[in-house]
């Protein structure tokens, strides 16, 4: 399936909305339950202007969606499938690393023998 330039252009400014840090945090503190921004910025350590500014972007994004309750607003994920997405990025870091990782192992026992021949 090929997508036209329009619509990966979409698909891109979708992951620049995910491509930061502290929004990345915001999604996971959400995902055990709407909050709101106090309890958003209890779980994460950030600012109010940065949470809020965070959740806006997400919001206009369609990844969280905003309740109003008495003076306050709850968010809470929008897209489920987020987390999916997530889970599969770690995975294939995690894989990427570990083959890294041997790759280093097998270099190391290579250098071995010509240290032990000095």
């Amino acid at each position: 399936m090929t997508l036209p330039p329009v619509a990966l252009a979409h698909v891109a400014d979708y992951f620049k909305v995910l491509s930061e840090l502290s929004r990345l945090q915001v999604l996971c503190c959400l995902r055990s339950g709407s909050k709101n921004v106090t309890e958003i910025m209890e779980e994460t350590g950030l600012g109010q202007a940065n949470v809020s500014k965070h959740l806006k972007i997400l919001a206009q994004a369609g990844i969280v969606s905003r309740t109003p309750k008495g003076v306050s607003v709850y968010y809470e994920i929008a897209e489920p499938f987020i987390f999916d997405l997530c889970e599969l990025v770690s995975d294939r870091l995690s894989f990427r690393l570990e083959e890294q990782s041997q790759q280093l192992k097998q270099l190391e026992g290579l250098r071995r023998p010509e240290a032990m021949m000095r």
